[in-house]
């Protein structure tokens, strides 16, 4: 019985899939590489698209409906304003200097209107408020040129005007105010780094297979750029509904996914592509996935990389998700980086690309069960093996203990 135990479970462990060449890829990877990934997909066709909690550009499919503080936004304006999109920007840039300059061009000419100053235009012995203005429309230069500091010297206020010279100073402030609210706001939304994260690039899909034993969740990223990403740092979390005990529904409950904390190999040094593995171990969520569960699973594990940008020295955020359709079992990454003469290569055309390669298909922690049992068997099997030749008795061809089968 526990023969065909044994026998069941490795039955599991084996794939019918040809390793490939050390350092090389398999044959029809290197001949058409999209073929290998075109068969890649061939497993997940029959699986429905499910709608998913973040695109692949980062963007969150969250809508914030019935919002019924919606003061709250302007008690925070300056990031209202920077949040805007560029053509609602640039409205509301050309509105605020559009409007301002025509609510003191008002008042510049009612006060011309009040002390009279338009109907003693041209009289030399008549000191007005502010010479060399007829009408409206000269009055609403000269809140433009008083505005903008231009002055061009042809409209200009006299000292018989305690009136205007308090409006040019309310005006002198108030116009630094706006200066400065709106260029603040334009210069902070040029600078965002958010353009940044569109060069920060992550494999199309997640791929799970053996690394040095254990089974590994793996992703790779990548910077085109040649100016580097400081202090780079990555993290991983897992979206999936979950049933609490006392049987409260938790429709996206967040979990992290550990990608190399405890160790460090969260910080990255983004220099070349880099694949971020991720050990299915006890503590972590796929401990009891197989490959037959994954077909039936629903979930989505979200990727954030973190780092400063060395041009700018502003944070910079780029965000991924994978849907489980996007998780490829018994798959690895092809390589993209060759030695050259006196530098390294990264060739971008198969950054996405994956290959089979000989993995279980059974979960993580039947993978340990076996591989403890194997540690077990296999010291039993070679004493028993001894002891047998010591007697005279004939060893065992098969690999199996006699003794252990029963």
């Amino acid at each position: 019985m526990a023969r065909d135990s044994r026998d069941s479970m490795y039955q599991d462990l084996t794939v019918d899939i040809i390793p490939r060449e050390p350092k090389k890829l398999p044959k029809q990877a290197r001949e058409d590489p999209s073929l290998n990934a075109e068969r890649s997909h061939q497993f997940y066709e029959h699986r429905k698209p499910r709608q998913r909690y973040m695109e692949k550009d980062g963007k969150c499919n969250v809508h914030h409906g019935n919002v019924k503080e919606t003061y709250r936004y302007f008690s925070d304006l300056f990031t209202t304003l920077v949040d805007l999109k560029w053509p609602f920007s640039l409205f509301i840039f050309t509105l605020a200097y559009t409007v301002t300059w025509l609510f003191f061009g008002v008042i510049w000419w009612l006060i011309a209107y009040i002390r009279g100053d338009l109907e003693h235009v041209g009289d030399k012995n008549w000191v007005p408020c502010v010479e060399n203005l007829n009408g409206f429309v000269s009055a609403f230069l000269f809140s433009i040129e008083t505005e903008t500091t231009i002055g061009y010297g042809f409209r200009v206020i006299t000292e018989k005007c305690p009136e205007g010279i308090i409006l040019l100073l309310i005006q002198a402030i108030l116009g630094s105010i706006v200066n400065a609210l709106m260029v603040g706001c334009m210069f902070v939304k040029i600078s965002q780094p958010k353009k940044r994260a569109e060069t920060l690039m992550f494999s199309n899909n997640a791929v799970i297979s053996l690394r040095d034993g254990k089974m590994c969740l793996m992703f790779r990223v990548g910077d085109l750029r040649s100016s580097h990403i400081v202090e780079a740092s990555i993290r991983a979390k897992l979206i999936k509904s979950k049933q609490t005990k006392e049987g409260e529904f938790i429709p996206l409950n967040q979990t992290d996914i550990n990608v190399g904390f405890d160790t460090g190999d969260d910080r990255l040094f983004l220099v070349s592509p880099l694949i971020i593995s991720h050990d299915i171990n006890e503590k972590s969520p796929f401990w009891e996935l197989s490959r037959s569960q994954l077909e039936s699973e629903n979930f989505e594990i979200v990727v954030i990389l973190e780092g400063m940008v060395e041009a700018t020295g502003m944070t910079c955020q780029a965000r991924c998700s994978y849907v489980d359709t996007e998780v490829l079992w018994g798959h690895r990454f092809t390589p993209v980086l060759t030695l050259e003469k006196g530098f390294y290569e990264v060739d971008y055309t198969t950054f996405h690309n994956t290959y089979e390669t000989p993995t279980p298909t059974c979960s993580a922690k039947e993978l340990e069960e076996v591989q403890r049992e194997e540690h077990l068997v296999h010291p039993l099997y070679i004493l028993h093996r001894s002891k047998g030749s010591q007697n005279g008795a004939p060893s065992s061809e098969d690999g199996n203990v006699g003794p252990m089968s029963d």
